[in-house]
């Protein structure tokens, strides 16, 4: 079903908003050029497209309800994600505080590991927990481990964070619980719980694929460790934090599943248990921590850019634009429109071309519902802010991971898309295993 009632593609305001859009998106892409934050051109754009909208409306005499109802549908789904992204930075920014993250960088570099090793460990656990604690969640745990390993060789940094974001994104397509744009899907009933777990070779190869081409530019040599550098130890309450972390990921799933309950609902009750301990802590004259004092440290610009981009995608949807989305599957049938969707999520956010699709509904069996899917899922990895994984990192290695340095190695992440795509087609198409 359609959820605008005009079409507003032709008239002033669409080509103004579009325009805007734009304008916006350059920025955002430049922004290193420009040294201005994404959050600035994203939000300015995607709150002033609808007061152009709200303009044409009083201009025209139409009926606001139309518009009222689009933003507070925009407003909860933007609130979704916000307060998911805000909870699960306040968690990363938490167990840095307790020096988590200090206790694994010292085990790590003990051993002596060398950056190539460190390259594969990390790609490698960043495909088996996503499934499991979101891709975005793991996406920042393992960002900040590589940047508290060496925050200034950006030889290593800059392809360890695309293997990151290609991981996170690939291992969290075959799980509901591990991307957003599956769990849609799965919502959506495209596909049963078993459906998307078919796709692991499909993913599991294609992030080999590209993980093997990556690993060709990390260079030899191990990171600066002195013997005489003393082990850290976690602070009080630092391991409790990591049990808290973990149920509030699986409360989130529990209640999702069971109570239809959006999963940020699950998070923020994890953040209240999160309050709570740091209370014990204090009135048990333990060290304690600040939970204020964490989200300080939590990277804002990344919330407002999300907003933003939300809000601008939903403007676009409103006037029209969206709708030729649908109009692809006329033209290039099922398949070749699934990979182009895929593809064109690398450039808006996959989770919104996801929502565009399922809303569209086109006529598709089992097979191509999951195969786009995956294409969404892992063609977000194509660009650093096609989903919200390459979002957080770019926002936790800020300077150091950007669009510019993601796009070098762009060429990589499409070979591994090729790959999974190829081993779908053979698996599903072929032998029909699912």
């Amino acid at each position: 079903m359609q959820e605008q009632v005009y079409d507003l593609t032709h008239t002033w305001v669409g080509i103004v908003d579009l325009l805007i859009f734009m304008i916006a998106y350059f920025y955002i892409i430049t922004q290193d050029r420009y040294a201005i934050n994404r959050s600035k051109p994203s939000l300015f754009a995607g709150t002033f497209m609808f007061v152009l909208i709200g303009i044409y409306f009083s201009l025209n005499g139409f009926d606001y309800k139309i518009l009222d109802e689009r933003l507070e549908s925009l407003i909860l789904e933007t609130a979704e994600i916000f307060f998911f992204l805000l909870v699960a930075m306040t968690f990363i920014e938490t167990l840095l505080e307790r020096r988590v993250f200090d206790v694994l960088k010292y085990r790590l570099l003990s051993k002596g590991y060398s950056y190539k090793k460190l390259f594969w460990l990390t790609g490698l656990l960043a495909f088996i927990i996503s499934p499991i604690a979101y891709n975005l969640t793991t996406a920042l745990f393992l960002a900040t481990i590589i940047f508290s390993i060496d925050k200034k060789n950006l030889a290593f940094l800059v392809p360890a964070s695309v293997n990151i974001v290609v991981s996170v994104n690939a291992g969290g397509a075959w799980s509901p619980f591990g991307d957003i744009t599956t769990l849609m899907s799965w919502s959506a009933e495209k596909g049963s719980f078993i459906d998307f777990l078919y796709l692991f070779p499909a993913l599991f190869f294609g992030w080999l694929v590209t993980s093997y081409l990556l690993s060709l530019f990390i260079p030899d040599g191990e990171p600066c460790f002195n013997s005489k550098t003393k082990r850290p130890t976690i602070k009080d309450g630092g391991r409790a934090v990591i049990y808290i972390g973990i149920f509030t990921v699986a409360i989130s799933i529990l209640g999702h599943k069971y109570f239809d309950f959006p999963a940020m609902w699950g998070m923020m009750f994890g953040l209240a248990l999160l309050k709570l301990f740091s209370y014990i802590l204090k009135k048990r004259g333990k060290n304690s921590f600040n939970i204020y004092a964490n989200m300080q440290k939590i990277e804002n610009d990344t919330l407002l850019y999300f907003f933003g981009l939300f809000a601008i995608i939903g403007a676009l949807q409103f006037l029209g634009f969206l709708e030729y989305i649908h109009h692809i599957y006329d033209l290039m049938g099922t398949t070749f429109s699934n990979i182009g969707i895929g593809l064109l999520s690398g450039v808006l956010d996959n989770v919104l071309v996801m929502g565009s699709v399922i809303k569209a509904s086109p006529n598709m069996d089992t097979a191509q519902w999951v195969l786009v899917t995956m294409t969404i899922g892992i063609g977000g990895s194509l660009l650093s802010f096609g989903s919200a994984a390459g979002v957080g990192v770019m926002g936790k290695l800020r300077g150091k991971y950007t669009i510019k340095s993601h796009i070098k190695y762009i060429w990589t992440i499409l070979a591994g898309y090729i790959v999974s795509i190829i081993i779908w087609y053979i698996q599903f198409e072929i032998f029909g295993i699912y």
